[in-house]
């Protein structure tokens, strides 16, 4: 069951309970391998072999040297995402598109998994990561679910109460992305969302794939560019590339991209490597932990990190309790005025147990994992 920040925030605030805003986060019960294939360096294949072994759906993402995080000309960029550092990347396969409701449902009827957001909520749990003495909702709210949007009825003054615009919805999953009267019926080939990071791992597991690294992830959408956009640096074409918001956050989406939430996928073009939706659309989670500190560290090398795998360890200086991944890309309620977070250096935190209405995932493979 999910215990984030956002979980509680909204859910307990719905209920008129005794807010909590920092607790510490529950590991995922699942072992996370996703990064044990990669600490050793690839043998670079040759064209030949990149072609002849390319996995249905994806593609090759050349290995390189770059420099990772916020570019000098970024006015938007935030302190997490600096000082932008040298790393160096083995060559990898990439799905050309974030994960789509038809793939994962493939994954599910081989498989009878289910969803974080749809198994039972568990009060005995659940109460060790609230204040002491809270009372226990009633039965009726105690019930799987997921978080979904909600616009407001008018301006919003302060963009950092992420309670104002998320909503706690009972039956909302990733066959029913608005609730349980809204179905994925029409939207197949739209990314599947309501995703936390153990549902992303089973499903590597089962595809014989893993999570990208933050930096593998950020060389895919980088490519050979040193721009703040993966398209340039001309931010008036936003809506050409992304699909973001369009209007007032979080009052009006405008929609002139013809899109109130998800987009099918290949519905943008896509960056030099055959990326789709890369940036904007829904976030993306990463194998690495989330640690505000990181960058800073990492900066201090004499030498650039060959395939990094992040932090050692989590740390949110906002939020010194939680246990976060890194997520990226940002999605369709990116906006300029909130956090423009379509940018290729923009990253956010999310604990493992968290799942929402703008969250999913793409897959990576090594030529050396198709091997075993």
């Amino acid at each position: 069951m999910r215990k984030s920040s956002i979980f509680f925030g909204v859910l307990f605030a719905c209920m008129v309970l005794v807010a909590c805003q920092q607790k510490k986060a529950k590991e995922s019960s699942k072992v996370d391998t996703s990064t044990s294939k990669i600490k050793n360096a690839e043998k670079i294949p040759t064209q030949k072999q990149i072609e002849s072994n390319m996995p249905e759906g994806m593609v090759w993402i050349p290995g390189g040297t770059y420099l990772m995080g916020a570019v000098a000309q970024d006015k938007m960029a935030m302190s997490h995402e600096k000082p932008a550092h040298m790393v160096t990347v083995d060559g990898f396969y990439m799905d050309a598109t974030e994960v789509t409701n038809a793939q994962f449902k493939k994954f599910v009827d081989a498989t009878n998994y289910k969803t974080l957001a749809e198994r039972a909520v568990d009060w005995e749990e659940l109460k060790k990561q609230v204040p002491p003495g809270t009372t226990k909702p009633h039965d009726s709210i105690l019930k799987p679910g997921s978080l979904v949007f909600k616009k407001t009825k008018s301006s919003v003054s302060n963009l950092s109460d992420f309670s104002q615009w998320w909503k706690w919805k009972i039956g909302a999953n990733w066959k029913h992305p608005y609730g349980p009267e809204s179905s994925i019926t029409d939207k197949e080939n739209h990314p599947v969302v309501h995703i936390a990071y153990e549902d992303a791992l089973v499903y590597c597991e089962w595809a014989k794939r893993r999570l990208p690294t933050e930096a593998e992830w950020e060389r895919a959408a980088r490519g050979t560019k040193k721009s703040t956009f993966w398209w340039g640096d001309d931010q008036s074409n936003v809506l050409e590339n992304v699909n973001s918001w369009d209007g007032e956050f979080p009052v009006q989406n405008a929609t002139k991209d013809g899109f109130e939430k998800t987009a099918p996928v290949k519905t943008y073009p896509p960056n030099e490597f055959g990326l789709f939706e890369i940036s904007g659309n829904v976030w993306e989670w990463t194998s690495d932990w989330y640690n505000t500190r990181h960058y800073q560290s990492v900066a201090q090398l004499a030498q650039p990190e060959i395939n990094p795998t992040g932090a050692a360890k989590a740390f949110n200086q906002n939020n010194p309790f939680a246990k976060e991944k890194v997520i990226k890309g940002g999605s369709f309620l990116c906006h300029t005025s909130y956090c423009a977070s379509y940018r290729i250096s923009a990253r956010m935190g999310t604990t493992q147990d968290s799942s929402l209405e703008h969250l999913g995932f793409r897959t990576v493979v090594t030529p050396s994992m198709l091997t075993n």
